[in-house]
């Protein structure tokens, strides 16, 4: 309307000087002069309207032409940037069940149906331009909506474009960027979110973050507890291997002990043959009797000589028995 106005204002002038003001020979000097001087004012600003005319038809046209340029000479809004505390490998993991999950979040169709379902993971899109910068960038779209929920103007149906770039910023830290666009089919009008959609997206991916990192730390716990059951577990067997290792080792020693007691007894013991002899007083065979010696009785030998044993009976007793009437233990 106001190019129309403007346009008139403009056809008017131009007829205006066309015509021109008529001569009264009546008229003085002055007013000839007078009458001269209006003529050439409206020229002027007749002339000025018809700029302003052009100017806005240059501006219409930019309009215009910004308003139906390709998707993707339309930068769409900043996005959504933010830091998450996990490494890069658990964020990936935490975005890759949110992008398999089917669901463009925060936006919908109806009132009635609050989720959006029916997105796809895509390895590329031409609704947004190649990412050029650094880190891993993924892809979720949902084709065929209409007027979707938290798109400015978005008034027709298009294909709604989530964009996620993922990079790495320390050891457990990994910084994430998402950008969320509508583009209209027919018409190829971009509409950039109002913010609900990165946010809500964001918000999905750190819900799965925490639940993989709780998962991973009770795994952790889970692993410690069985690590400090199996420490328990194989203290305890050793201790009983230490034990096993003792009491092997004393009954060796008790063995040992009974081993050299024997081969002492063997050393030191003898007992009368059959059918006994008898105790001497003295190593002589004239030697008085002290008394006779049942058979297989066991006398410790207390003097060695060639031919006669100092011995003491079972009852304390001592005298001197030939070599000959004594033989070792069994």
């Amino acid at each position: 309307m106001l190019f129309r106005k403007v346009c008139s204002s403009a056809k008017f002038a131009s007829s205006q000087n066309q015509i021109g003001i008529p001569k009264e020979d009546s008229q003085g000097a002055g007013l000839k002069q007078q009458g001269t001087k209006l003529r050439s004012a409206n020229r002027n600003h007749g002339h000025w309207r018809i700029f302003i005319c052009h100017f806005l038809l240059i501006c219409l046209a930019a309009v215009s032409s910004r308003a139906h340029r390709p998707p993707h000479d339309q930068g769409p809004s900043p996005g959504f940037a933010a830091e998450l505390s996990g490494s890069s490998t658990e964020v990936v993991q935490a975005l890759n069940e949110v992008l398999e999950d089917q669901i463009i979040h925060g936006t919908h169709v109806f009132d009635k149906e609050p989720t959006l379902t029916g997105a796809t993971v895509a390895a590329s899109t031409s609704l947004f331009e190649p990412w050029a910068g650094p880190g891993r960038v993924f892809y979720k779209i949902r084709k065929d909506v209409v007027a979707p929920r938290h798109f400015r103007e978005s008034e027709d149906m298009g294909t709604i474009a989530v964009r996620y770039v993922v990079t790495s910023a320390g050891e457990v830290h990994t910084r994430i960027r998402i950008d969320a666009i509508f583009v209209e089919t027919a018409h190829r009008r971009l509409h950039a979110s109002d913010g609900t959609v990165e946010s809500s997206e964001f918000k999905a991916i750190q819900e799965h973050l925490q639940a993989i990192q709780f998962a991973a730390q009770e795994a952790a716990d889970a692993r410690r507890r069985r690590d400090s059951a199996d420490l328990v577990r194989q203290t305890a067997i050793r201790q009983r291997e230490d034990e096993t290792t003792r009491l092997a080792a004393a009954q060796s020693s008790v063995q040992d002990l009974e081993q050299r007691i024997s081969a002492m007894r063997h050393e030191v013991e003898r007992r009368v043959k059959a059918p006994g002899a008898d105790l001497k007083s003295a190593p002589f065979r004239a030697a008085a009797k002290v008394k006779t010696i049942a058979a297989y009785t066991e006398v410790v030998i207390v003097i060695v000589t060639p031919h006669w044993y100092g011995v003491e009976t079972p009852d304390g007793q001592r005298g001197w028995m030939p070599v000959d009437q004594l033989e070792a233990l069994p």
